[in-house]
């Protein structure tokens, strides 16, 4: 058996997970293994529109440059419409996760693409009730994963920042 962890923290603006991925970065946290999510842009905001260069996304609109930067740093992005939460904004491991859920989907019954994304990593059904709750307020989600280790320092570093919440979760993976 293998096990996967997680810290997942909310935070109430861009600039706020803006923070916390730079402090994540200067603590030496491995960018393969920090995700980000969220909607982009406030109820007061139009969004201009998104394109793609090759491999990268582009966003248009007051906080493209934010984006815009996760999406150089982070590795994978990708613009959702999901149903009960509109557009989000993904961007780190949590775009495969979210694709890998959305195959699955079956499996997870009435999850939603980022909800069914999140179980299949171990985060429990409660959490990502809360974490989808965060998105439909234009929060933000800050995602880390990897080894005990890992996630333990990034946990210390995401405390420092001061989310609105930050929970550590543990999943076992049965080996192949």
């Amino acid at each position: 058996m293998s096990t996967e962890n997680s810290v997942v923290a909310i935070y109430r603006q861009h600039s706020d997970a803006d923070l916390a991925i730079q402090e994540l970065q200067r603590g030496g946290v491995d960018m393969h293994k920090l995700s980000i999510v969220g909607k982009g842009y406030h109820t007061d905001e139009q969004v201009v529109g998104y394109y793609n260069t090759g491999d990268r996304m582009k966003y248009w609109g007051k906080v493209g440059a934010f984006w815009g930067g996760f999406w150089g740093l982070l590795f994978g992005s990708a613009f959702f419409m999901i149903p009960g939460l509109g557009p989000i904004l993904a961007a780190g491991p949590v775009v495969a996760w979210i694709v890998a859920g959305l195959e699955g989907a079956v499996e997870v019954g009435v999850l939603g693409a980022l909800g069914a994304g999140l179980y299949s990593i171990g985060i429990p059904k409660d959490s990502i009730v809360k974490y989808e709750e965060a998105l439909k307020t234009d929060q933000f989600l800050v995602i880390a994963h990897g080894t005990a280790a890992e996630v333990a320092t990034a946990k210390k570093i995401i405390e420092n920042t001061h989310p609105l919440y930050c929970t550590l979760h543990t999943h076992e993976l049965v080996a192949a």
